[in-house]
């Protein structure tokens, strides 16, 4: 699979996809930075070998590198996570010209792009993504930032900064540690690529469907085609709308069951097969859900009909193991949730439905009965 071009102007990048591409992080750097003092923040839950592979590059192309952790739970994505890295950024003594480089999931890329974006007025950052979540969806698109703990709850990715980073590297092989709940929850944003890209991969959502048994099975060659697709769509969208400025489209179509999932991801006591050992949701499985109630929203108006929802919430639904959400609050509850998302205007809601034929709409007016109702049929 060729890398994946990010046209932006002079804020492009590629995205390079394989096994074994971490291997030439060092090389890789070295050509795009000029500075020399790379500071590492890694995912404290890495195996040691990927942290290796990633720091013996980097020392073999000549930089002195500095390392950080970051723990990948989203009450650790916080201003207190980026105030203390950006003291350990200022303590190394980092100059503008060199490179931030983050080796982790979704969490570790957001915190160290955005500690990139804030220190000295913005240093360079690498993205290393080492989740199928963060390879298909977080690295790619300059959306950086933390969580905010407001009136008692954690409300998601309410301060961050737009900051593309000057290379991704996805090296498949790191897929293989990864335990397996975490894999499937990263599908979630592979099929929400593949319900909105109806003009560019209209098959991607069956493509996916039909390979999870190669996916299970960690087929390189077929995870290698899986992220490089998802790229390939989430760069089409990212170019034609990079600071998510269309209003009824473009960039925010990216938003496909998060709003639902985002107010669901914080409820500590759900879990996606209803034991409480395995509570709370992934981020991936709460956008799982979120798309499901998106398909019965947009079937009660009308703009999908039953086949299509129930297309999409069995495919879903078997893909990442999804069972009904027994122990949902009443949806009153999680209605109001809702409305603390970052995407509401003027006091509106803005959902993303699917309306057929692999694309999908934002709609502003949804009334409450039909979100409730959708809501609901997460018990189901």
């Amino acid at each position: 699979m060729p890398d994946v071009h990010i046209n932006l102007g002079e804020r492009s990048y590629d995205v390079v996809v394989g096994a074994g591409v971490l291997a030439d992080l060092g090389v890789r750097a070295a050509a795009l930075v000029p500075g020399r003092h790379a500071f590492l923040i890694l995912d404290d839950k890495l195996p040691e070998e990927t942290v290796l592979a990633a720091a013996a590059s980097l020392d073999a192309a000549g930089f002195t590198v500095t390392r950080a952790t970051v723990t990948a739970l989203e009450v650790e994505k916080s201003l207190e996570t980026v105030k203390r890295l950006l003291g350990a950024v200022g303590g190394a003594r980092l100059e503008r010209r060199d490179p931030v480089i983050a080796l982790g999931g979704g969490i570790t890329g957001d915190v160290g792009g955005f500690v990139a974006a804030s220190y000295r007025r913005g240093i360079p950052v690498i993205q290393c993504p080492t989740t199928l979540l963060s390879m298909v969806d977080a690295s790619v698109g300059g959306k950086t930032g933390v969580n905010l703990e407001i009136e008692g709850g954690l409300k998601k990715n309410m301060v961050g900064a737009f900051w593309q980073p000057r290379l991704v590297l996805a090296d498949i092989n790191t897929l293989r540690s990864l335990p397996a709940r975490e894999r499937r929850a990263g599908l979630a944003e592979c099929l929400k690529h593949g319900l909105l890209c109806g003009e560019s991969d209209g098959e991607l959502f069956d493509w996916t469907i039909e390979h999870l048994g190669d996916i299970d099975a960690l087929n390189m060659e077929v995870l290698t085609e899986l992220v490089s697709r998802n790229v390939h769509v989430k760069a089409a969208v990212v170019v034609a709308d990079e600071r998510e400025e269309a209003g009824t489209g473009g960039r925010a179509l990216l938003n496909l069951g998060h709003t639902f999932g985002h107010a669901i991801e914080p409820m500590k006591s759900l879990s996606p097969d209803g034991d409480a050992k395995h509570a709370p949701l992934l981020h991936g499985e709460a956008v799982g859900y979120g798309m499901m109630a998106a398909a019965r929203a947009a079937r009660l108006l009308g703009r999908i009909d039953d086949e299509a929802e129930l297309e999409i919430r069995n495919g879903v639904g078997e893909a990442l193991e999804l069972r009904p959400l027994g122990g949902l609050p009443e949806s009153s509850v999680v209605l109001d949730a809702m409305q603390h998302d970052k995407k509401v205007s003027g006091g509106r809601l803005r959902l993303v439905l699917p309306v057929g034929g692999r694309r999908c709409a934002t709609f502003d007016d949804v009334d409450a009965g039909v979100i409730a109702a959708a809501i609901d049929s997460l018990r189901e």
